[in-house]
């Protein structure tokens, strides 16, 4: 549609314009029962009336609707012509006086891409269940508004639905006469209301404090999810990190949870991990674990409970006014995650997690074509869908962790508390931050917000030492670098720890902190320190840089990477070279090696799981073709060594179970899945449950091992809606030339299927061991793509463009084919641009460090 893709420019003329006084949205969900509504798409009632002011009478703007159709449009008591009036996604408002009410009576779609309703009918036992996702600006989808961030208002539901469901919204409801009233909200932004609808399992509890003036706050709390999955939630564990995150942010904040019940919803077929919704936050129902995980998994489930609750304050009752500041929420979001994660719960080991992990992604993201500062500019809705990326979230979050130690933790914290009182319920810019920052803290935050949040790059910082005649550290140096593109040197707070070996074990003996500026800081506090085995110039993490390391420090780490007692500093050590293996720096195989000698050793958990990731894509991606043989025989001999040695029942056992599905690729590995799976093999301690079965299943249909009967007969076994998106993925896999022409024409030719089984068809679509069979794609791909991303919404769209590109055909061929196709659609959608060219990066750097590979042959 044409007036889809809002503008920031459009944005600020109607916010200029018009605010908002009151919302009241009546929604007729009883039609989602039942059976097909004929050819179109299945349909619901709509009817929304918005009380608004114009300072400008006489003046015209718009209203956003995107619907089938509308039944009718009045305004000021005026009936307008629906079909005039409504071009398929804006409504034409004209003459508009200083004061005006707007009714719109619509017929909206339920969705099955995740925008919008969504609405999914459960394989197993034929329920039906609805909820809604809006952001960036989906709330469109399901009644008429104005959709942006910085037009707040109260909101009055109202929801009819089929008798015996239970319904919820961002306010307490209540049923009566069949209709499910809900108490006005607070002033709120469209893309965080909320609507969750169906026979759900439900679960309750109440959390209590008592606030500095003598009150008491009372939070009602509520859990659900589909009743298929009532046996295996934890809603005890959920609700216990909920009561912990709320005394961590109500001691800290100093501003009483503003939104009066606090639901949390777990949702089938969701697209992202969870949203903030105020009072009705919903998950992605995968975080709750049908069979035995990692303490990982209820770590990053902490940690996203914990997110989506900062987001109470840092994004519902403080909003940024347009998604350029999107990091004002996303980004103390994923700070004040693991901060209260590390504080306020069990998993103090919170910050090793963020800086294996979250930082990873960040690298990545920062390193790409389509970098930005922290502070992006975002032109466009699609422009803002994509930036929910690693740059807004993860390196904005390690961006705040380095102003904690810049500005003071008190410092910090007393600037958040002013920031809630001095906005609450308001928009606001970087500068409305800063301010309040620079005012607790003393420090210059607009010189810091420049170096920080204004540009993009990530810098590399690396030792240099000296040494005199005794042996002992004459100078110690840090050397920083940026990339050409982004040539910006950062002021760095960082720890510099000396190591060296000491009785079998790798351990620090002396650390400085130090401020780095510009090309080269000597350090003076460690002249004369013993000389080192290793420097290790970010640690305990507290800067954002890319650490590399001196030749002395490096061959130190091939040999005792695993003796390094500190797990955060190992963490860190495994982070810089994977870095360095991503930059050409370091081979694929001599990464390869360091996993398999130092990777069973390994205590945390967490990072031996992103090991196994990074070992993976090495070998995918970044390994010389003619050495992938013999990675993969290494992956698989290290794979089936650590899972027969680990202790029995262990997380460490299950791990290594699965990163053995992952990297198997010869007879010895298939045998033992397929004895692990008709239960001719065991390993003490491995239970093999439903989950870890389609592991095992899923390597064994992509070698041709197992056939369709064999997985029809496994959904046979596991017949939910689990069961089915891990057989269609398998289903995927299998390597037949019909089966990836049936897989390619079922996301691309056709809409049928949900998001959740697009996703899966295309993650079973793409094997690494499959490269020959996937090669004629690459030139559909690049046939379909600008087709794709105007017909398909742009969730799909996205995964489409990003799932199908021929990454597997790592050749100079494919790269100069996705330069053609970017030159000969420069003025196709920026959106869509962007994605392809984040694929072409992608790909030359795995080009280069297959060159590096190569060389160390």
């Amino acid at each position: 549609m044409p007036g889809e893709n809002l503008s920031r420019e459009e944005a600020r003329e109607r916010a200029a314009l018009l605010s908002v006084d009151a919302y009241e949205v009546s929604l007729d969900l009883r039609s989602a029962l039942g059976g097909t509504t004929g050819d179109g798409p299945r349909t619901f009632r709509s009817v929304t009336t918005v009380r608004f002011r114009c300072a400008e009478p006489g003046a015209g703007s718009f209203a956003d609707l995107i619907a089938p159709s509308v039944t009718a449009v009045s305004l000021n008591g005026r009936d307008l012509d629906p079909g005039a009036v409504f071009d398929g996604s804006r409504i034409q408002l004209e003459d508009l006086a200083a004061e005006n009410e707007l009714i719109v009576d619509a017929q909206c779609a339920y969705s099955r891409t995740g925008e919008g309703m969504h609405r999914f009918v459960d394989p197993e036992d034929g329920e039906v269940y609805l909820y809604t996702q809006y952001e960036p600006a989906d709330s469109r989808r399901v009644f008429a508004n104005f959709e942006q961030p910085d037009l707040k208002a109260p909101f009055r539901f109202e929801v009819r639905a089929p008798e015996g469901w239970t319904v919820w919204s961002n306010g307490a409801g209540e049923l009566a006469d069949g209709v499910w009233r809900f108490a006005e909200t607070k002033p709120i932004s469209t893309y965080i209301t909320a609507v969750v609808a169906g026979p759900y399992h439900h679960v309750t509890d109440t959390y209590s404090r008592e606030l500095p003036d003598g009150t008491r706050l009372e939070i009602p709390l509520g859990a659900m999810c589909r009743k298929g999955l009532a046996p295996y939630f934890d809603a005890d564990d959920v609700f216990l990190v909920t009561k912990q995150g709320l005394d961590f942010f109500h001691e800290h904040f100093d501003y009483p949870y503003p939104f009066g019940k606090y639901d949390q919803a777990f949702v089938p077929e969701y697209n992202l991990g969870a949203m903030e919704n105020p009072g009705m936050v919903t998950f992605r129902e995968e975080y709750i674990y049908r069979g035995k995980v990692t303490r990982t998994a209820y770590e990053r489930r902490a940690t996203t409970i914990l997110h989506e609750m900062a987001h109470m304050w840092f994004g519902d009752l403080v909003t940024m006014e347009w998604w350029d500041d999107l990091w004002l929420k996303e980004s103390f979001a994923d700070f004040m995650g693991t901060f209260s994660l590390v504080e306020a719960t069990r998993f103090t080991e919170g910050w090793i997690s963020f800086a294996n992990s979250r930082k990873a992604w960040a690298y990545r993201a920062d390193q790409l074509p389509s970098t930005h500062p922290v502070t992006a500019d975002i032109r466009d809705l699609e422009d803002a869908k994509l930036n929910f990326d690693g740059i807004t979230y993860a390196k904005g979050a390690s961006v705040l962790k380095q102003l904690v130690a810049y500005a003071g933790r008190d410092a910090f914290l007393e600037g958040a508390r002013r920031y809630f009182k001095r906005h609450a319920y308001g928009n606001t810019r970087l500068g409305d931050l800063l301010s309040v920052l620079g005012e607790t803290s003393g420090r210059d935050m607009t010189s810091w917000a420049k170096a920080w949040l204004q540009t993009a790059g990530v810098n590399a910082l690396t030792p240099q030492v000296l040494l005199d005649a005794r042996g002992r550290v004459e100078e110690l140096a840090v050397v920083q670098e940026a990339a050409e593109s982004h040539p910006t040197l950062r002021p760095h707070r960082v720890a510099i720890g000396l190591y060296r070996v000491d009785g079998g074990e790798l351990v620090r003996y002396a650390r400085a902190e130090a401020d780095v500026a510009g090309a080269r800081t000597v350090v003076g506090e460690l002249a004369g320190a013993d000389a080192p085995d290793l420097v290790l110039v970010n640690d305990d993490d507290l800067t954002y840089c890319k650490a590399r390391f001196d030749e002395t420090s490096l061959a130190t780490l091939r040999e005792h990477l695993g003796a390094t007692t500190d797990p955060l500093a190992r963490a860190l050590c495994w982070s810089a070279l994977w870095n360095m293996t991503r930059d050409a720096l370091l081979p694929a195989r001599d990464f390869v090696a360091l996993v398999t000698r130092f990777a069973g050793a390994e205590t945390e958990i967490g990072v031996l799981q992103m090991l196994h990731a990074w070992a993976r894509t090495a070998l995918v991606r970044y390994a010389a073709p003619v050495w992938r043989p013999e990675g993969e025989r290494l992956l698989a001999e290290c794979a089936l060594r650590e899972l027969r040695t680990a202790e029995a029942g262990s997380e460490h056992q299950l791990a290594w179970a699965r990163f053995l599905a992952s990297v198997a690729s010869g007879e010895p590995e298939f045998a033992l899945l397929r004895g692990l799976l008709d239960g001719a093999e065991k390993i003490d301690g491995l239970e093999v449950d439903q989950e870890l079965r389609w592991d095992f299943l899923e390597p064994l249909a992509a070698h041709g091992l197992a056939d369709a009967s064999v997985l029809a007969a496994e959904l046979a076994r596991d017949d939910t809606a689990s069961g089915e998106r891990r057989q269609v993925r398998c289903l995927a896999a299998r390597p037949s030339e019909t089966v990836k022409a049936e897989a390619w024409a079922a996301v691309v030719e056709s809409d049928a299927l949900s998001n959740a089984l697009v996703e899966a068809t295309i993650g079973g679509f793409s094997q690494p061991s499959q490269r020959g069979l996937l090669a004629p794609y690459a030139g559909k791909y690049f046939a379909m793509i600008e087709r794709v991303w105007a017909q398909r919404s742009i969730q799909i769209g996205k995964d489409l463009v990003e799932g199908l590109y021929p990454w597997l055909q790592d050749s100079h061929a494919t790269l100069e084919a996705t330069d053609a196709w970017l030159s000969a659609h420069e003025a196709a959608a920026p959106a869509l641009r962007r994605l392809v060219l984040e694929a072409r990066d992608d790909l030359a750097r795995a080009l280069r460090a297959q060159e590096c590979d190569a060389a160390a042959a």
